[in-house]
């Protein structure tokens, strides 16, 4: 016994993006987007001691934290900070002001 089945097969229809993962989910294309950088960090500027420099917290958002730099290389700086003591940080995370 043959069975002959001339049925095409359905064809899946293109979606304009993935399945959310359960209803009311945040589609990828939104999530995808990260906050912008409230000032990009210069990587070219020189620390010198005695620069007056802020500090930079997440996204590069200033934290209010003044200081002056006692020493610095390429990569970081030793800061003595207006309220408390020194710390050394690395350079990008420092804004001159």
């Amino acid at each position: 016994m043959t069975h002959i089945t001339n049925h095409a097969k359905p064809k899946l229809r293109k979606a304009p993006q993935p399945p959310l993962s359960y209803p009311g989910a945040t589609p990828d294309s939104d999530r995808a987007k990260k906050p912008a950088l409230t000032d990009p960090s210069v990587t070219d500027q020189e620390l010198n001691p005695g620069d007056r420099v802020e500090g930079l917290g997440n996204f590069g958002k200033p934290t209010g934290e003044f200081g002056t730099v006692e020493r610095a290389n390429e990569d970081d700086a030793v800061v003595k900070w207006d309220d408390d003591g020194r710390i050394r940080l690395h350079q990008p995370s420092l804004k001159k002001v």
